[in-house]
């Protein structure tokens, strides 16, 4: 992927997928001696203090996009594995791409021991170019990691690019002739994407047309309206507009093939173009809140994950297990960020 050097946090990626059947079997045979952090039933208040007064799930971007759809799967996951009795809550704060919500929340909200935000790999990407300010991702708690997503390119179901290939050509002929649409700004995961697909056009990044947009419903939204003429994504944001044969995928940056309903779909890969993308979704915390509020929240996913159903939950979002709470999330932050830096260096698009 990268070039000269492939993302190395890629490398990680297969790492963490191998711990998550022995984390399973860990959490199975301790779960219910930890009633008075979690409980064996629904959670109860009264009794446990770091158990959250109305829980809320932050989504740092506007409705339907790839962080609503991130605070959906757990709203979905804790009422259907019964983890959380009360039902959780969805709230907006879109703006730079996380940014607003990262600045707010270690500012003015750092111990709010009842919400949790969605970050995604793009978080991380901004957070080592210093988008979000004077703050690292040392700044908050980093809580868990619950699904990997994967990037694609896509078309509006009327275009002229039929194939990767098609794209390709026509990128390399007229670069500024292309309009690319994604979520952030440049240097964003979006941008980087569209990026390294233009450098294995041999055209140099700068030269290539980037519409910098909120997140991902927007960019479908252009690209339906074909205000775009090619829509940089993920998978699990497009699966209703691909059935209802509203757009064409010219390829998903997966190491292989997807199952299921996007087993049609073509990698990059199989096409002669090195590039994956995996996308992280997980959650933060304020840097402030409790110890009993921050252990209840790690606990309480550890044991939804474990439940068969939010399995169910997760693959019906079309998205794949990752599965790090606690310090193990925390770690995985803290390296990738650091290689995104180096990665981003190669670019010269940290701050």
């Amino acid at each position: 992927m990268a070039i000269g050097k492939k993302i190395e946090f890629l490398n990680g990626l297969q790492r963490y997928k191998d711990i998550l059947t022995m984390k399973k079997l860990k959490w199975l045979a301790v779960a219910c001696t930890s009633i008075a952090v979690v409980g064996c039933g629904t959670g109860n208040a009264s009794k446990d203090p770091g158990h959250p007064k109305r829980a809320e799930c932050i989504a740092p971007a506007k409705p339907g996009g790839g962080f609503d759809m991130t605070c959906k799967l757990i709203q979905s996951g804790f009422k259907e594995t019964e983890v959380l009795k009360d039902p959780m809550r969805v709230t907006y704060m879109p703006g730079g791409v996380g940014a607003v919500a990262y600045n707010k929340i270690v500012n003015n909200d750092p111990a709010n021991n009842n919400a949790v935000i969605a970050f995604s790999t793009g978080s991380l990407l901004n957070l080592a170019q210093g988008k979000f300010g004077n703050f690292t991702e040392k700044d908050v708690k980093w809580l868990s990691g619950v699904a990997v997503d994967y990037g694609l390119v896509a078309v509006h179901k009327d275009s002229p690019f039929k194939t990767l290939d098609d794209l390709m050509k026509s990128l390399k002929e007229n670069p500024k002739g292309i309009s690319f649409g994604g979520a952030g700004s440049v240097g964003g995961q979006d941008w980087m994407q569209t990026a390294i697909l233009a450098k294995k056009a041999g055209v140099n990044p700068a030269n290539m047309s980037f519409v910098a947009l909120e997140g991902g419903g927007e960019v479908l939204t252009a690209l339906l309206g074909q205000h775009i003429q090619v829509g940089v994504g993920n998978v699990s944001e497009i699966g209703s507009h691909l059935e209802a044969g509203n757009i064409r995928v010219l390829a998903v940056f997966s190491d292989k093939r997807l199952a299921g309903k996007f087993s049609k779909l073509l990698t990059a890969k199989e096409q002669g173009y090195d590039l994956e993308w995996p996308v992280i979704r997980g959650f933060y915390m304020g840097p402030k809140v409790s110890d009993e509020a921050y252990a209840w929240w790690k606990n309480a996913f550890d044991k939804m994950m474990t439940n068969q159903k939010f399995d169910a939950v997760r693959e019906n979002q079309d998205l794949l297990p990752f599965e790090l709470t606690g310090e193990e999330i925390s770690a995985y932050v803290y390296k990738q960020t650091a290689e995104m830096r180096q990665l981003s260096e190669e670019y010269k698009l940290s701050k």
